[in-house]
């Protein structure tokens, strides 16, 4: 029996980030040794140009050249979920209807930004998205970067109204809110953490894995710790999470994804390179990021 996308989707997939060069052009040899980093180290899935891959500061061109090479790389070894979003509903289908959906399994779609819409507006793009898109859509609620917020009640309403509407990324913050989701939810529909420091605790809710920033540097153990939360097993799953919290924690200090690079630094495997208007992490946070590092590696 084939399996269902859903299932591949339960675990840790990783918000991959866009390695640059010193000249700022997307050093595409790192690249592909951080995909294999985080592949051979047991993530269930890439998620290309959201956030963290910086998708706001690439062109047209660089996206399209990335999604081919990511492609070709991964060669069906993991799901490639592929960030599509926008607050141009307009601009957005033309951008779904130009892109080649070959061998990607599905699309993250931002909560739109800027424009502030209401719940009825929200409601009404992602009606559009999900029409539009041959592939199926996650949701992504995200207001602390976007001013607006994806509700519980108009995520339920989507996931019933549209079939292809088969999750949300949640980093609302609010645990009423991903409660909610969790407590009313379709079966089938995912609820997936959109935070690496309260994984955790969603997992233990009933949520269905995270997509991460750390798992970038730490693959391994951090899919150790969801697997072992999918599994009711909270104990060891809390051991890991003690572990990388402090972390975690020291990622974000000077924003994403300028501290994951940091950290990716530190491992050999890329540049601590990002677009304007981000800039690398304070040399105080960089140390830190080292020590932290340091003491995980040793142990």
């Amino acid at each position: 029996m084939t399996e269902k996308l859903q299932d591949k989707l339960r675990g840790t997939g990783v918000a991959i980030v866009t390695p640059f060069t010193r000249s700022n052009a997307i050093d595409f040899l790192a690249f592909e040794k951080i995909l294999n980093h985080t592949i051979s180290n047991g993530v269930k899935y890439i998620v290309l140009l959201g956030t963290t891959g910086e998708s706001a500061t690439l062109s047209k061109l660089e996206r399209q050249t990335l999604i081919e090479f990511t492609i070709e790389r991964i060669d069906h070894r993991v799901p490639l979920v592929l960030g599509l979003g926008g607050n141009n509903t307009s601009e957005l289908v033309l951008s779904i209807h130009g892109t080649p959906f070959k061998d990607i399994d599905a699309i993250l779609s931002v909560c739109p930004y800027y424009n502030k819409p209401t719940q009825e507006g929200i409601y009404q793009h992602f009606k559009i998205v999900a029409e539009a898109s041959p592939v199926p859509v996650i949701l992504y609620t995200v207001p602390s970067r976007t001013c607006s917020n994806i509700s519980a009640s108009t995520t339920l309403k989507l996931a019933h109204d549209f079939s292809n509407i088969i999750g949300i990324k949640e980093a609302s913050g609010s645990f009423d809110q991903i409660f909610h989701l969790l407590k009313n939810r379709a079966e089938g529909f995912l609820v997936i953490s959109g935070d690496d420091a309260i994984t955790l605790p969603l997992l233990a809710a009933g949520a269905d894995g995270v997509i991460s920033v750390v798992a970038n540097a730490f693959p391994k153990k951090f899919s150790e710790m969801v697997r072992l939360g999918l599994k009711d097993d909270f104990t060891a799953a809390r051991k890991i999470h003690f572990e990388l919290i402090d972390l975690i924690n020291a990622l974000f200090l000077d924003g994403s994804p300028g501290g994951i690079k940091a950290a990716l630094t530190l491992m050999d495997l890329c540049e601590e390179i990002v677009r304007l208007p981000l800039v690398p992490v304070s040399k105080d946070v960089h140390k830190l990021i080292k020590k932290l590092i340091d003491k995980l590696i040793k142990k």
